[in-house]
């Protein structure tokens, strides 16, 4: 799965890593839903730390489509509660 965060690039995420960051998806929007900033900030960074950890970043000059586009560590709750879809911002 390639993903996207945004400001950064893209990285590759295998198949097996997608449980783990559900569940830190899932944190995240726990955080969003209750209006919780500093948990937020916590989670979301938590989360794009593990993307970066488990992905394999692609090149620069890349032009694989993204599956995923991930909100930049700066984003606002309202900017990420925008992003979610459905199934929080890693469907799966």
């Amino acid at each position: 799965m390639i993903v996207r965060i945004m400001g950064e690039g893209q990285v590759e995420i295998s198949a097996d890593d997608i449980s783990i960051l559900n569940e830190l998806d899932s944190e995240l929007e726990a955080a969003i839903d209750a209006s919780d900033e500093n948990e937020f900030r916590a989670k979301l960074h938590a989360l794009l730390d593990k993307v970066r950890h488990v992905g394999k970043a692609l090149p620069d000059d890349s032009l694989e489509p993204s599956e995923l586009i991930l909100p930049p560590a700066d984003a606002s709750i309202e900017e990420v509660r925008e992003m979610l879809g459905d199934q929080g911002l890693i469907p799966g």
